[in-house]
């Protein structure tokens, strides 16, 4: 578990301790449903729970697909910037968790002329954190999904996007940071159910990756099973220095469908607590 992760239970136990709810209150704030927040121009624009766009253009480069997966830690870390330039240089789509949307992010985002799609899990302290996804152009369709932490009372999120691809086929693309804080794996299922929900009718290519916190048998297991139900492959890092729980079980995953892998690492970084992920993916040549 994350020293930031112990900071946030820290806060949770000493506003609940020493300032009740009216203290909670003031440092976090939780959306009532769901919420989007579409990041462009060094702005962020709240939505409703989905963004809709009809004037959508391929995000691929001439049949190649690259992707960067990395939880960020709030940015916490002095070099965050520098090493978020590097991993993200020539990648076709970027899948976040732990993003902080502060000024710094939203100046990096709009300089870089990303399209940010965000999910507005809670604020603490006026600032938004959630799972974020940048990509070259924007997304046809991105939907905000949340679950509350049952110990911290605190939302996870996850975002289903769907991007149009050079091949006529779409891309349904699942960045999820998955429930942590507790006992059983009830939460841990429901937030899969929710998203899994969403790939049953897609028939194109599938992306479903994040940090799933899987670090015991029984997460990975349902986790394992939820995606293995949509045909879902896992993929196979070389060098893999994806972060393990004490047991050693890997906390970051990325799992496919309708793709042809062609190269995937997880090299190491101090930029964050997690390691990044960096796949490279071939679309295939059939059509919707």
């Amino acid at each position: 578990m994350s020293i930031k992760k112990f900071s946030i239970a820290a806060s949770v136990v000493l506003a609940v301790g020493f300032g009740g709810i009216a203290a909670y209150q003031s440092i976090f704030k939780l959306p009532t449903s769901p919420q989007l927040s579409v990041v462009t121009q060094d702005n962020a624009q709240p939505e409703l729970r989905c963004f809709h766009s009809e004037n959508t253009v391929p995000i691929d480069d001439n049949g190649q697909l690259s992707i960067l997966v990395w939880n960020i830690y709030k940015q916490n870390r002095e070099n965050w910037q520098q090493a978020l330039n590097q991993y993200s240089r020539g990648q076709q789509l970027a899948l976040l968790q732990e993003a902080s949307m502060t000024k710094e992010l939203k100046v990096w985002v709009s300089e870089r002329q990303w399209f940010g799609s965000q999910v507005d899990a809670f604020k603490a302290f006026d600032v938004s954190a959630g799972v974020l996804n940048l990509s070259k152009h924007a997304p046809s369709l991105a939907c905000a999904y949340t679950e509350l932490e049952p110990w911290l009372r605190l939302p996870k999120s996850g975002l289903y996007a769907v991007y149009p691809l050079s091949n006529g086929q779409s891309l349904a693309v699942v960045n999820i940071h998955s429930v942590n804080f507790t006992y059983g794996t009830e939460e841990y299922q429901r937030q899969l159910d929710s998203l899994v929900a969403e790939l049953t009718t897609h028939t194109g290519p599938i992306v479903f990756a994040g940090d799933f916190n899987s670090w015991s048998e029984e997460r990975l297991a349902v986790m394992k099973s939820h995606l293995e139900a949509l045909d879902l492959q896992e993929v196979r890092f070389s060098p893999d220095h994806r972060k393990e729980f004490i047991n050693g079980l890997p906390l970051d995953h990325v799992f496919y469908r309708g793709l042809t892998l062609q190269n995937a690492k997880a090299p190491e970084s101090d930029a964050s607590d997690h390691n990044p992920l960096l796949v490279e993916f071939a679309l295939m040549s059939n059509s919707p």
